[in-house]
């Protein structure tokens, strides 16, 4: 069983920071996740409000940040998938579902971020990854010079839309509400002469036998129902945190976040966590990176003050 200084669970923007400031501190880090470093900005097609590099495509931006914490022989990384937490004392616990693998660690950082939520409508799980995506840069060529359908109005929805508008036939928005992203994003959508925008709609079905042949909403205004044909949809309807790991720990809210204070303490000594799984406002990169940030911090001055 191995043993750590730290073990951050998790890799996206939260815990890279947070591996790279333990390092810095000292200390023997463990960072560990499920898939690819990056979480959900290797998704994102453009990222262009984090300070100092401009515009840049999420996965670059996730590379990055990765090679970054490989400078530090003291962090090591490793795939696993977290099923469990346990303490003994001051010793903390991750029980991973591959092969049983533990690692053990005096002070744990949880930054496993968020996953994509769903609508639970008739035909998604029949078309999901088969007509129905989460990811426009992983499937949007597919349905070059073709008809697609984002259901959302959020930050992504809009973003991602600006990207899919450059090479679909046609794009329409269908939205609980109005489109809600920045201003800026908005206009620029509403612009386009190829894309049309249903706000305030209830998606009650995606429709198709064999295939994904379109999607049938309703107004929650008026009540008219419309049937729009697409070959494509990608949903953008918000996120979920990524904690069931969690359920019976005691660390989270009735919403599955991650209850922190302002130095990103838990209820339990020792554990801290960081990123868009935990209690916040403003769930960005840069909020991330800082959060893992003082997280590392305050997990450095928990493991000196127990060798102390």
């Amino acid at each position: 069983m191995a043993q750590y200084d730290v073990i951050i669970v998790g890799a996206g923007p939260a815990g890279m920071t947070a591996a790279i400031y333990a390092a810095r501190a000292d200390m023997k880090v463990l960072l560990l996740d499920k898939l690819a470093p990056g979480g959900q900005i290797i998704n994102t097609n453009e990222i262009q409000n984090y300070p100092g590099v401009g515009t840049i495509n999420g996965a670059e931006l996730a590379f990055q940040m990765f090679e970054h914490t490989q400078q530090f022989e003291s962090i090591t990384f490793d795939y696993g998938t977290v099923k469990e937490i346990r303490e003994d004392g001051a010793e903390k616990t991750v029980v991973c579902v591959e092969d049983g693998k533990e690692f053990t660690a005096k002070a744990l950082i949880l930054a496993t971020g968020t996953e994509h939520r769903c609508l639970n409508v008739p035909g998604e799980d029949k078309f999901r990854g088969n007509g129905i995506s989460w990811c426009a840069i992983c499937d949007g060529a597919q349905y070059r010079d073709r008809d697609v359908v984002v259901i959302g109005g959020g930050n992504s929805a809009v973003e991602e839309s600006i990207y899919l508008s450059e090479m679909v036939k046609s794009l329409t928005i269908v939205t609980m509400f109005d489109l809600t992203a920045d201003p800026i994003a908005c206009d620029k959508l509403r612009a386009m002469d190829k894309v049309t925008i249903y706000p305030y709609q209830d998606v009650l079905e995606f429709e198709g036998e064999d295939k994904l042949t379109g999607v049938h909403f309703k107004s929650t205004k008026t009540g008219e129902e419309n049937h729009v044909a697409c070959d494509g949809v990608f949903e953008y309807i918000g996120l979920i945190p990524t904690t069931d790991y969690l359920k019976d720990t005691g660390l989270l809210n009735k919403f599955g976040y991650i209850e922190v204070d302002e130095k990103m303490h838990t209820k339990k000594e020792g554990v801290f966590a960081a990123g868009d799984c935990v209690t916040k406002n403003l769930r960005q990169v840069i909020t991330a990176c800082a959060d893992g940030a003082i997280a590392a911090q305050e997990a450095a001055h928990y493991v000196q003050n127990l060798e102390g």
